[in-house]
Formats: C-alpha cells, sequence, structure tokens
C-alpha cells in the first residue's frame, strides 16, 4: 500500500500439552515453545511494529517459586529486541549454572521464560499513547494464583465509554481509561467473583484454603466468566488470555470481523491471527488449520482438556475484507487467489481505458503488497491478447504470409518493474514543505522503458488517503514521460472510517470523502453536508441500535465513477503532463473475489455492529466542527 496505514495487531497463543521433558527429548530443547513463539511472532510482523510483548506461564510451581514472566517492548526492532532480551537471560543462567543444562526441571525451576502456557503479540497502536505501558500483554496481579490475569488482543471497541462506565458501576477504579484496561478489568471483575464462590462452596464442603486451590482450577468455568463479561462489547475482537494457574483461552468477536486460526494435536494446542503462521511454524497443512467460528472461544484447561464454547450469539457473518486485500500475509492459499482474482476483475476497465491498445501499455505494479493482484491482473490481459491473436489469424485464413502471423503471435503484455521503494522514510521532520520533499522521495523509477506514445497501467492495493501517490507516485511516474497513467486499486473506494482495529479514525483524511465534498460543491449541493450534520447531531443521545448511517448521502448523489473521475483530478496537479485515471473495483466484484469475507463498511458504511454507526456519526460531527479528535 502507497499510503502508510497502522492497522490490525497479532497474536500469537502456544500450549504445551506435554511435560517439558517431552520437547527437550525430542526436539533437542525445553525451550521448544519459546522458539516456536519467537518465529511465530517473526512471521507475524507485518500486522504490528510499534511494539511486541511476550508473557509465559510455568504449570505446577512450588509456593515462592515466579510462575509467570512478560517482556515487552517499543523498541525499532521490538520482537528482536524482546527476543534478545529473553535468550540472554536464558544464557546467562544456564553460563553461571552449568547443572541446568540437562535438567529440564532445574530449568523450569530456575530459569524465567520458560513454561507450558506462551502468549505473543505484536503491535500497531490504534488507541493511547505508544509508550511500552501500552504494549500487549496487559496482566492483572493478584496473590491469588487463580486471579492473576495475563490479556492481549487484536481489537477495537467501539464503546469503551459506556464499558468504562459499568466499571465503575462495580465499584472498580480502573487505573487507566483505554479498552485494553478496560476489557481486562472487565473479564477480571468476573474472575474474581467465580473464584469467591468457587471457594466458598469448597469450604462449606470442608476445604481449607490450601486445599481448595487445585480445585478451584477444576471447578472454574471460563466460558461462563467470558459470557457475563462479553455481554456487552460492541467492536471487532480477537482476545486471548491466560489465567495464572493454566487455563488459557481465545474469544472472537461475533461477527467474525477479526479473524482467529488454531491448530492442535496431541503434543501442542496453538492460536494465531493468521492461518500461513501455523502452518509455515510448525510444518502442518492447510486443511489441519481451522478457523475459530465467530462468537466461539476455544478454551485449553490447566489439565490439557481443549474446549469450544459458544460465547456469544454470531451476528451475520462480516469478517473483514480488507484483511484479504491487504493486512494478512500473501502466503494464505485462500488469501493469495482471492488477490489474484482482485486483479483479473479489474481487467475490463482497464482495457476499456486504455482502448484496448495492449500492444503501447506497459503495465507495473506498487510494490509490494499489490503483486499477487498484479498477477491476476496480467493473466487476464494475456488471456485477452490471446483471443485478439486468435480472431487476427483466423480472419486472415490463407492469406497471411510466415512473417505477418510471426509478428502477430509476436505481440505480448508488457510488464516492467516500473515503482521501486526507495527507503522507509520516517517524517521526522514536521514543517510541511519540509515533509513533503521527503515523502515525494519514498518511491524511484525505472528510466528508459516507456515510450512517449505508450499508457502505463500501475496497480495498488488499495487508495485511503492518496498522499503518497499525489506527492511521490505521480509525479515521478510523470518523469518517464507516459502518454497516460492509470492508476488501479484493487480496492473500491474508502469513503467511511474503520472502528475495528485500522487506523482510520477520521473521514477528511479519506481522498473519496474529499472528492465527495468538491463534487458537492460543483453541484452546489454543498447544503447536504449540513444537512447530514444535523441529523447526525439529532442522533447523539440515542442507543446505538437506533443511530443510522446519514454520512451516505453524502456520496448518493454521484456514481462511482464521477467520484473516481474527482480523485483522479485531486491527486494530479497542474505539473503533471500525462492524463491520469483512476480505476477503482467494484464493491460487487470484491465481493465475487472474496464471498466469505463481506465485511465492507470502510467502502460502502455498512457496519456490522451498532456502534459502527455512532462512530461514523462522531466522525463527521468531528470534521463538521473542525474538532481534531477521534471518533472512538
Amino acid at each position: 500500500m502507497s499510503d502508510a496505514l497502522k492497522h490490525e495487531c497479532g497474536i500469537a497463543v502456544i500450549r504445551l500439552l506435554k511435560p517439558l521433558e517431552y520437547y527437550k527429548e525430542k526436539y533437542g530443547s525445553a525451550f521448544y515453545g519459546v522458539n516456536k513463539m519467537y518465529l511465530m511472532m517473526e512471521k507475524q510482523h507485518n500486522r504490528g511494529q510499534d511494539g511486541a510483548g511476550f508473557a509465559s506461564i510455568k504449570l505446577d510451581t512450588k509456593p515462592g517459586e515466579r510462575y509467570i514472566s512478560r517482556v515487552r517492548s517499543i523498541a525499532q526492532q521490538p520482537i528482536q529486541d524482546i527476543f534478545g532480551k529473553i535468550n540472554e537471560r536464558i544464557n546467562n543462567e544456564l553460563t553461571a549454572h552449568p547443572e541446568y543444562a540437562n535438567n529440564v526441571a532445574l530449568q523450569k525451576q530456575h530459569i524465567p521464560y520458560i513454561g507450558e502456557v506462551l502468549l505473543g503479540h505484536v503491535r500497531y497502536g490504534t488507541f493511547g499513547k505508544n509508550s511500552v505501558e501500552s504494549v500487549h500483554p496487559f496482566l492483572r496481579q493478584n496473590n491469588w494464583m487463580h486471579r492473576n490475569l495475563i490479556m492481549a488482543g487484536n481489537f477495537n471497541m467501539t464503546n469503551v465509554k459506556e464499558l468504562f462506565a459499568n466499571l465503575l458501576e462495580l465499584g472498580q477504579h480502573p487505573k487507566e481509561y483505554t479498552d485494553t484496561i478496560t476489557i481486562m478489568e472487565k473479564i477480571g471483575h468476573f474472575l474474581d467473583d467465580a473464584v469467591s464462590k468457587i471457594y466458598k462452596d469448597l469450604k462449606k464442603e470442608g476445604y481449607n484454603k490450601r486445599e481448595a486451590s487445585p480445585l478451584i482450577a477444576e471447578r472454574l468455568k471460563v466460558a461462563k466468566i467470558l459470557k457475563r463479561a462479553a455481554k456487552n462489547w460492541d467492536g471487532g475482537y480477537a482476545m486471548a488470555g491466560l489465567i495464572g494457574h493454566g487455563d488459557s483461552f481465545v474469544l472472537r468477536d461475533p461477527a467474525g470481523i477479526r479473524p482467529a486460526y488454531y491448530y492442535k494435536d496431541d503434543e501442542i494446542v496453538v492460536v494465531a491471527s493468521e492461518r500461513p503462521v501455523i502452518q509455515t511454524v510448525f510444518n502442518v497443512n492447510f486443511k489441519d488449520v481451522k478457523e475459530l467460528d465467530p462468537g466461539q472461544a476455544i478454551i485449553i484447561k490447566k489439565s490439557g482438556e481443549v474446549r469450544f464454547k459458544q460465547i456469544l450469539e454470531p451476528l451475520e457473518r462480516k469478517s473483514c475484507s480488507f484483511e484479504r486485500i491487504y493486512f494478512s500475509r500473501g502466503s494464505d492459499a485462500e488469501i493469495y487467489q482471492e488477490r489474484k482474482m482482485l486483479g483479473k476483475l479489474l481487467m475490463p476497465k482497464v482495457l476499456e481505458a486504455i482502448d484496448n491498445d495492449t500492444r503501447n501499455t506497459v503495465f507495473s505494479y506498487i510494490p509490494n503488497t499489490a503483486e499477487t493482484s498484479f498477477f491476476g491482473m496480467i493473466e487476464t490481459a494475456e488471456a485477452y491478447i490471446n483471443q485478439k491473436k486468435t480472431r487476427t489469424i483466423l480472419n486472415g485464413q490463407r492469406s497471411l504470409s510466415a512473417e505477418k502471423v510471426t509478428e502477430i503471435l509476436s505481440e505480448h503484455t508488457r510488464i516492467e518493474k516500473i515503482a521501486i521503494k526507495d527507503v522507509k522514510l520516517r517524517t521526522f521532520i514536521t514543517e510541511d514543505s519540509s515533509r513533503d520533499d521527503l515523502v515525494a522521495h519514498v518511491y524511484d523509477v525505472t528510466y528508459g522503458v516507456i515510450k512517449p506514445e505508450d499508457n502505463l497501467v500501475i496497480i495498488d492495493d488499495s487508495i485511503v488517503r492518496g498522499t503518497t501517490l499525489k506527492m511521490s507516485i505521480l509525479k515521478m511516474l510523470d518523469r518517464l514521460n507516459p502518454k497516460k497513467i492509470i492508476v488501479v486499486s484493487s480496492a473500491p473506494q474508502i469513503r467511511y472510517p474503520d472502528c475495528y482495529g485500522i487506523d482510520m479514525a477520521n473521514l477528511e483524511s479519506l481522498v473519496a470523502f474529499r472528492a465527495a465534498l468538491d463534487l458537492l460543491k460543483d453541484a452546489n449541493k454543498y447544503h447536504i453536508v449540513e444537512d447530514v450534520y444535523k441529523k447526525c447531531i439529532g442522533q447523539k443521545d440515542l442507543d446505538d441500535k437506533h443511530v443510522q448511517n446519514f454520512v451516505k448521502e453524502i456520496y448518493d448523489p454521484f456514481t462511482d465513477e464521477e467520484i473516481s473521475d474527482k480523485i483522479s483530478k485531486l491527486l494530479s496537479d497542474k505539473s503533471i503532463k500525462a492524463e491520469v485515471k483512476i480505476i477503482f473495483q467494484p464493491v460487487e466484484n470484491l465481493h465475487k473475489a472474496c464471498p466469505g469475507h463481506l465485511g465492507d463498511w470502510y467502502f460502502t458504511g455498512n457496519y456490522p455492529t451498532p456502534g459502527g454507526n455512532r462512530v461514523v456519526n462522531r466522525a463527521f460531527i468531528n470534521f463538521y466542527e473542525g474538532n481534531n479528535e477521534r471518533a472512538y
């Protein structure tokens, strides 16, 4: 994606089902789980580079022995930083105590991070400041083993204010106003309540506190705790938690907005945000990695028993299509084919834009996530050229010379690597003019492959703000002197903010929204903006379930094509000599390419939860009033 967009997060849970000695014997190290967690987090580094965290729990430790370890980092390479610290600590212990080397029991007793239950997280910050205190996993500590709670998630809640107020009603005093703290304290409250009730029952049965502890672990009903805690959550989430005595869980939101996959055998249970991560790290087949159902939790008891519980009633499935277009690793077998299909479905519009002149057209892509859609587009272009060759030869019948046939057959799709990402630029200069000059040099181009009579078709996976396209890419491409520049987006026009984990919190930064506003001015219909504002203000005190997305009315007077043409004008200034046209994927084609993932609220404004409409409502009010604040 040419526009830098902070997004998502990645979670990883590993539960070793055998004693640590088993992994030492079979795989050569009792640190098997730690090593695998490192790989899982590295394979998901695409999901978050603002921070990373790791936590582990040791099972069946003696009183006085440390059983929870945690390390977090916001270093420039946070995954390497935390595992560098882990390895240094382990190596120091092994050097200082050679007797630990082949004694797994001593390793477990004395060396931190080794354990049977492990949780990893990679983060992009979408709520709050990016300090190490904001990095998952979060830890809720207590002297009672069963009341310790470690939490990490890939999520955003739209109703944090309401959930925070609920905690206050329960008599709590949360230390921070963030969605993670709020969710953790909500679960923690019901965890405390459940542990207290079980202990009272055991006390009546004649057990003392020491005898009750292992029985609490057995009787604790994690599903019931989650049902009580999650009852009023509104958002997209894959929420992972570890309880101090060894129970663990991952809960997915009821609309399936955020992804979660799992694999289990007799050695291990593993959960991650992406399927190919599990496939690669554990060398297992595609069919063996399952998707966690919406509203469902996978619960691994301390005993190793794995349970699947329906925590929340499933809503209409609206798993995020943007996940498929850009965020997830393209090595997933399904995602790879979906991205190719997105490119294929765009080709008819591209042929129309170049007047079917494939001979004088060069095809390329914005590196690197648009590459797979580019392959799909080229396959369709090749098929079109082959059909054209066949028609020409058949129409010529026997009058064609061998030289002419050779000339016809020689036509092929012209593919060049045009755009090259030269450097990951940090906008460390705050002055606008200086920053714009830096942004203009994020990409470089390949010279000498474009002729003045050529069209240049270049595909990107999506166009969000259009800043890099305007300030860098189009200007660089124009230096090649093509006749026409056609920028193709494999995603539809992004018209609405996200509120489920991707950092698109306002409207005015979206180029499609700015284009619609300009069209309203051109058509003397800008009064619609005030009308929508009044409607949004009129909904401020309504319950979420009654709030409508009136922002759709900003776009209603115009066709997709009219908005695309206006975007083309907004992003190409007078200095660009070539004709510029921007083509977006139609929403109906997105659904054809990703039929199992119909979460399209970015493009249509059809939010999968009631809180989404309130967020877009708030975002429009902020825009109209000039408030530079988040809508959630």
